[in-house]
């Protein structure tokens, strides 16, 4: 029976054969913005196809990870559908198409995996006469198995990009799964699709219609290795495979239940093996939870997986359980999992712990909803209230109403979310986008890429090609205007990898261009941002090109800092600390990881140690050019999120920091200077951020923090190593003389209760007192009252000071009134609107405060009439 390491080198083997290179699965985070998970093989293929880049080979294989939550709502409901799994795929840029990729699928399905090719049916798209000629006067399969399709017989993203005609391989899984008649119009739990070959050779445009021919044709496929498990050992579901059903079964194990008790308790074990296995690979590709984007997808799988092991009575946490066991059964074919285990785990557990504190508030909350809806419809804002204030994404309330028979009203729910989002963000749109857009092509596509030559000089001679001012190409440009212009070579580094941009001079014979920013439009293409400051300049000309040296060295220093700070941070808290961002500046950074939690202070002293030790050693940084596979099998660490060619640059430092990085550096450690962490914070759900100085700014930081020392120290009459004793003794004598006030602000306020308690008025069978108190703390004011209760018993106390022109007031209710009805609120709402405030709306006591301070008097006596007449 094959296993899935023994398909995956089946598969891997049959294609190298051909003379396919064997590319590693990319990061289920894409570099394609356009996407927020790879959820296909071709996803890191895709500027290939486009020939937008050229292709470093022209025939490709490998096995990628991906995740799909399109069809969220039906895991666990069939037998063949994951929100992750992996996709075997060749792939041709150009080179094959489909008289090579269909014989080639065709041999591998029967001779490679053995399957019976009575069982296999194929399709193809409706008016695809070439691939149905392949197959049936090439291939030799009987023309009753093979079937055209429309909509699903023709491949796209979902997105703009490249689309084509595909065709599928079936497999027949027998009557026992389902009526007969092929995969168009056949059960889809009898014909299984197990392979997709896609004739990749058209594009797509919003509203996603075929605007166009890719440059070549080429050849996209993909077969999930859970489906060819299923098929080719004869199981009942892909859940059964050995890659997921450790993982179901530990969820029965930690539920306490066994799977094929029922329907909906095998549903919520398929939902929990299948989401255990999403969340490991995310997080373990640099996921966190969050309520955007890819975090709020994780954050969905993991919350629903907590859901489903609760209702089958589940009290303990799960989610570690089954990532654990996903590390295991997957290590051998992605051993990074195995180095993030801790991380991992710790994600998962902090999140369903969060999410079990209130799940069953929500959910009665949600049961309350459900049995008061006189038309089964949860009204928005309730589902708000459950996804703001229980954590219930918005999906999961519906998912649960629906099994209720019930509806969300999502238009009043996302008119919820909006005006939160209103309130907390101002939304902007730059309308000069498009228009930039399309010069920067019309740049493009005159000068060409820039020939980058800053790694060795810091000048060069070069050629003006291009000026863009104001959104349009000009050929001049005078003193006073601002202009970005185009080199053919250019020693100025445009910002990148968290860098910012070289700044200098652009000196021609006739003019003279203050450089103020250089950024990279497109990949390749250098812009500098200018002002003309002598003369004039214009397209054609020769210049001479300076980068400011003192800031370059200054932000090499920082870079290279910011190398060595990471490394030092993974070796402290681990290796699951991955840069999630930074931004690399003259004498100082900023550098943003993943961690679940805030730094213990040794940790951070141990980081900021570590990185100065590091530093002083004075480690020579070296760079080499690799290829991206050449890289990863050397160590380097790559972020998930950045775009790396074929051809990439890693900067390593001592033996414990390797980087792909395209950035500018020092020549060795020691001239970075001292490095020191001036703020360690959070800036989101599982993101810290550390803030840095560096080289000539960290020593300026710390004559600044020893300047500070030393002024305190004198004014405490102290040295500066005698400091933390002499702050201790003066906040120790500081403590004494509060208590002693304190002591005293007690007795007089006991002296004063005494006396405002003697004068009491009697109102039926209570007390009212309502009395103005002199220049009193809003604080004393209410223990005054406390007090006073206390003598009285039964009784309205409504107290009110005037302290600097601002007024408090208090009103306090015994609570044999507040039982009877008697409310301060009330109370002291008549006094409130005298004094220009608001009041608080607690019935037994309420304070309220405004500007109106020399009103209190008459603010208190409308409080006690107010009393008086509860009482009567």
């Amino acid at each position: 029976m094959p296993d899935s390491n023994s398909i995956r080198r089946t598969f891997s083997g049959f294609f190298e054969e051909r003379g396919h290179v064997i590319v590693p699965s990319s990061s289920l985070i894409p570099v394609d913005p356009t996407l927020l998970l790879t959820n296909s093989g071709m996803v890191q293929f895709k500027p290939y196809f486009l020939g937008d880049e050229p292709p470093p080979y022209l025939r490709a294989t490998s096995i990628q990870k991906c995740a799909r939550t399109s069809d969220i709502d039906i895991i666990g409901t069939t037998e063949r559908h994951f929100t992750f799994f992996e996709m075997l795929g060749n792939f041709s840029f150009g080179d094959y198409f489909k008289e090579k990729a269909i014989p080639w699928s065709y041999e591998l399905v029967t001779d490679g995996f053995g399957l019976d090719p009575e069982r296999l049916w194929f399709t193809v798209y409706k008016d695809d006469d070439e691939a149905a000629e392949i197959w049936i006067d090439e291939v030799g399969v009987p023309p009753g198995r093979l079937q055209r399709g429309e909509e699903d017989n023709f491949w796209q993203m979902g997105i703009p990009g490249p689309c084509g005609p595909a065709s599928e391989i079936f497999y027949d899984r027998g009557a026992q799964h389902g009526r007969d008649g092929g995969p168009i119009g056949g059960d889809e739990d009898r014909f299984v699709e197990i392979w997709n070959l896609v004739f990749m050779q058209n594009i797509q445009d919003h509203p996603y219609h075929v605007v166009g021919d890719l440059p070549k044709k080429s050849i996209d496929t993909g077969a999930g290795i859970e489906r060819l498990n299923m098929v080719l050992n004869d199981l009942g579901s892909v859940f059964e495979t050995d890659t997921v059903w450790p993982v179901l079964e530990a969820a029965a194990q930690a539920t306490d239940t066994r799977y094929g008790d029922g329907d909906d308790t095998d549903i919520s074990l398929r939902i929990l093996a299948d989401h255990g296995r999403t969340m490991t690979f995310l997080i373990g590709d640099g996921v966190v939870p969050s309520n955007e984007g890819r975090g709020y997808i994780l954050r969905r799988l993991i919350r629903r997986a907590v859901r489903h092991a609760w209702q089958l009575g589940c009290e303990d946490t799960v989610t570690p359980l089954l990532a654990d066991v996903t590390v295991d059964i997957m290590a051998d074919a992605y051993p990074g999992l195995t180095e993030d285990r801790e991380f991992i785990t710790e994600v998962v557990e902090r999140e369903e712990f969060g999410f079990r504190r209130t799940l069953e508030t929500g959910y009665a909350m949600l049961e309350d909803a459900l049995q008061s809806s006189s038309e089964a419809v949860i009204d928005g804002d309730v589902a708000f209230r459950l996804h703001d204030t229980y954590g219930f994404p918005v999906e999961l309330t519906t998912e649960i109403a629906t099994e209720r028979g019930a509806t969300v009203d999502r238009d009043a729910f996302d008119d919820a979310m909006e005006e939160q989002r209103r309130r907390s963000r101002l939304l902007s749109f730059d309308s000069d986008d498009f228009q930039a857009a399309e010069i920067i092509r019309e740049v493009l596509d005159k000068t060409g890429n820039t020939d980058f030559v800053g790694y060795e000089v810091e000048t060069a001679p070069a050629q003006i090609l291009a000026i863009v001012r104001e959104g349009d190409m000009v050929s001049t440009a005078s003193e006073g205007e601002e202009v970005e212009v185009f080199l053919d070579r250019t020693p100025f580094y445009a910002e990148g990898g968290g860098q910012v941009g070289d700044t200098g001079e652009i000196v021609t014979d006739s003019g003279t261009l203050a450089v103020v920013d250089t950024q990279a439009p497109v990949t390749g293409l250098h812009g500098h941002k200018a002002r003309v400051v002598r003369g004039s300049v214009q397209v054609g000309q020769d210049a001479h090109a300076e980068i400011e040296h003192d800031r370059r060295e200054r932000v090499s220093k920082s870079h290279t800092g910011t190398h060595v700070l990471h490394a030092s941070l993974r070796d402290v808290v681990g290796h699951h600390a991955r840069q999630n961002g930074s931004l690399v500046e003259a004498g100082r950074l900023r550098f943003d990881f993943s961690h679940h939690a805030a730094l213990e202070p040794d940790e951070l002293a141990e980081v900021e140690r570590l990185t100065n030790e590091r530093i002083i050693e004075n480690a020579r940084v070296r760079t080499v050019q690799a290829t991206k596979e050449e890289a990863e099998r050397m160590g380097a660490v790559a972020f998930f999120g950045d775009k790396y060619g074929d051809e990439v640059r890693v900067v390593s430092a001592g033996g414990y920091s390797l980087e792909f990085c395209g950035g500018t550096h020092t020549v060795s450690t020691g001239q970075v200077g001292p490095l020191l962490i001036s703020t360690e914070s959070s800036i989101g759900a599982n993101i810290r951020r550390f803030e840095a100085f560096t080289g000539t700014d960290a020593y300026l930081h710390m004559v600044e923090l020893r300047d500070t020392v030393r002024a305190g120290a004198g004014l405490l009459k102290s040295t500066a190593a005698e400091l933390p004793g002499a702050i201790g003794s003066l906040l120790g004598r500081v403590k004494d003389q509060e208590r002693r006030i304190a002591d005293f602000e007690q007795r007089h306020r006991s002296e004063a209760a005494g006396a405002l308690a003697d004068a009491a008025e009697t109102v039926g069978d209570a007390k009212v007192v309502a009395a103005s108190v002199t220049d009193t703390t809003p604080d004393g004011l209410r223990l005054l009252a406390l007090q006073l209760r206390d003598r009285l018993g039964r009784s309205i106390v409504a107290l009110g000071t005037n302290r600097g022109g601002k007024a408090s007031l208090v009103v306090l209710v015994s609570k044999d009134l507040v039982q009877q009805g008697t409310s301060a609120a009330e109370i002291v709402a008549s006094g409130a609107s005298i004094v220009r405030g608001g009041g608080g709306r607690d019935p037994e006591l309420s304070m309220a405060g405004g500007p109106g301070g020399d009103d209190v008097v008459e603010a208190v006596e409308a409080m006690g009439k107010k009393a008086r007449a509860v009482l009567s």
